[in-house]
């Protein structure tokens, strides 16, 4: 279980509501629902060898009368039982839960659950307990597959719609907490479409109690669906003040398919690197409405080969529309690798329609991206509160930039400006200014006052760091 300063609480330490809904009263009892569904919830205990801590022994004044009989009793059984300097590798267990999803016996639970465990067992809510082997991990939304082997069929339990669950509906978690055993806790949910730091993260957050050995376990709605799997806590202390998250369950469905199918994640992959379009980004770029994600570089892959372009603003995917970069990334991820997608977007204020066959975003992340050098010194030409200079060769070297590479140095800011105030600073280069290309300080002059004649109040700036893009806006008035 993880907690938000954030803790991991068992080995170490993110949808649109359908316009259908149901209604559930507070129920008189939850125990007709605890014995339906509690013969699927299963706790987990894993071994792991670790290397034990060496160092002196307990710290003896000298002259004491027990200083002989510690430096004895380490001689004759230190070995035995790891004494100071002998220690070896020792196993360390750790507790979580999680549910079986199919009478042959998979598993679900947290990927921290069972993280590095060389030994994973499996008990039921009977009594019985089984080995179990791993099936897949996907740390990115911290859910992990196992498989235990049965000779009866295992009780099971089925996944609901999470994305139909309402802020203020009943639920109930189950699951090992503090190692007490089988426990189950009520409450509502809290707030629906929380975001940890994962980019794939959709959580439910209840006010159900959700503590250490939770981890894995399942929320369940009053139909008895598993609606989420229960992950982290927000807490000062680490026990359960009542902010509990789950991973919503039409997420979790998605990750377990594929690791039951391929023994891995397989997320579609667009190839671009993007940002929100946020106010002052869609006037500076003349658009109607602060909607869409803005591509900010369009490196070799799917996209590129598209068409794609850097300014593009996706405003449409796969016939579903676009609100805003989370969307499209979660979007993409759940699309099927290899098919050929329709994507819509604004260029120049124009629509346009492409089509991209979607890469993998696994094999993309498997592919180092070189480190990039830091800017050589400043040199002076104050434009928008900042010192910019045109880049040289020995510029380019320094900052790994081939010789076809254009840009402009910030060399140096003015802290009160609106450009500091914005994130940028001394290193970064401005490639594009007005969505066009500049080189030269006179670019971007000539950049400035096309702006100010077309009547905008600002000048959309592309600005990479390390590599990295982003576009900025920054006021010409």
């Amino acid at each position: 279980m993880r907690t938000v300063w954030i803790a991991i609480v068992s080995a170490v330490y993110l949808a649109v509501q359908a316009p259908q809904v149901e209604a559930f009263g507070a129920p008189e009892s939850f125990a007709d629902l605890a014995d339906q569904v509690s013969p699927a919830v299963v706790n987990i205990t894993t071994s792991t060898v670790v290397e034990a801590p060496t160092g002196p022994g307990p710290m003896v004044p000298e002259g004491s009368p027990f200083e002989d009989f510690f430096k004895e009793f380490n001689d004759q059984f230190g070995d035995r039982f790891g004494g100071p300097g002998n220690r070896g590798p020792q196993r360390a267990n750790a507790l979580g839960s999680g549910f079986v999803i199919s009478e042959d016996g998979f598993i679900v639970t947290n990927n921290h659950v069972i993280d590095g465990a060389d030994e994973i067992q499996i008990e039921f809510f009977s009594g019985e307990t089984l080995d179990a082997k791993l099936v897949g991990t996907d740390p990115k939304t911290d859910i992990a597959v196992l498989k235990v082997e049965s000779d009866v069929a295992l009780p099971f339990v089925t996944f609901g719609d999470s994305d139909r669950m309402r802020v203020g509906d009943w639920v109930m978690a189950m699951g090992n907490p503090l190692g007490q055993g089988f426990s189950v806790s009520a409450g509502i949910i809290s707030a629906r479409n929380r975001e940890l730091q994962g980019a794939y993260d959709d959580f439910i957050q209840t006010d159900a109690a959700i503590n250490k050995g939770n981890s894995g376990g399942p929320l369940f709605n009053m139909n008895g669906e598993v609606v989420g799997v229960n992950t982290a806590i927000l807490s000062p202390t680490g026990g359960s003040i009542g902010i509990g998250f789950s991973m919503a369950s039409n997420v979790v469905t998605k990750v377990v398919d594929q690791l039951r199918n391929f023994g891995e994640t397989r997320r579609g992959w667009l190839g671009v690197k993007i940002q929100d379009v946020t106010p002052d980004v869609a006037e500076a770029m003349g658009l109607e409405a602060a909607h869409g994600a803005l591509v900010t570089d369009v490196p070799d892959g799917p996209a590129k080969e598209a068409g794609v372009e850097s300014g593009d603003v996706i405003v449409e995917f796969d016939g579903h529309e676009v609100k805003d970069s989370r969307e499209l990334v979660r979007t993409v991820g759940d699309a099927e690798v290899g098919k050929p997608v329709p994507i819509t977007v604004l260029r120049n204020g124009e629509s346009v329609a492409l089509t991209i066959t979607l890469g993998r975003r696994e094999e993309a992340e498997a592919v180092p991206v070189p480190a990039k050098a830091s800017p050589t010194e400043p040199m002076e030409k104050n434009l928008l509160g900042m010192q910019l200079n045109e880049l040289t060769d020995e510029m380019r070297s320094q900052l790994n930039l081939s010789p076809e590479d254009q840009g402009l140095l910030v060399t140096d800011i003015d802290q009160t400006s609106e450009a500091f105030a914005k994130g940028l600073r001394a290193g970064d280069l401005i490639t594009e200014a007005g969505q066009a290309r500049v080189a030269s300080i006179k670019d971007i002059e000539s950049r400035i006052e096309e702006a100010k004649d077309a009547g905008r109040k600002s000048l959309l700036l592309l600005i990479r760091r390390e590599g990295d893009p982003r576009f900025v806006a920054i006021s010409v008035e």
